[in-house]
């Protein structure tokens, strides 16, 4: 088994092998996905959110409903003792390329 297979994680959008171990410590890739995919869970179910080991796609249909479903995002990241690294947001944009994989308002495409 090479690097890539044991660093692989699963996310709702299928399953993705790194080239670079993201923290330098055995199965934390895995193991922060499916931290994040549980606090998430519910917002992941419903197509608004996609989790990528610590990148966060909130898709909504309208601006008032994307500041509530961020919002909502960020009470339980806080409630965790995670926090968000404001110079990586992209707010409010049309349309984002993550993995291979594009989503717009529309949903994935």
């Amino acid at each position: 088994m090479d690097k890539e297979e044991r660093a692989a994680f699963t996310t709702p959008e299928g399953s993705f092998e790194p080239t670079v171990m993201f923290f330098g410590l055995t199965n934390s890739p895995a193991t922060f996905q499916a931290m994040m995919n549980e606090l998430l869970r519910d917002l992941i179910n419903m197509g608004k959110v996609a989790v990528f080991i610590n990148n966060v796609i909130v898709g909504t249909e309208d601006e008032e409903g994307h500041d509530e479903l961020v919002a909502e995002v960020i009470k339980r990241l806080e409630e965790n003792n995670l926090y968000v690294k404001p110079e990586k947001y992209k707010w409010k944009v049309r349309e984002i390329v993550m993995i291979d994989a594009s989503w717009s308002q529309h949903g994935r495409g």
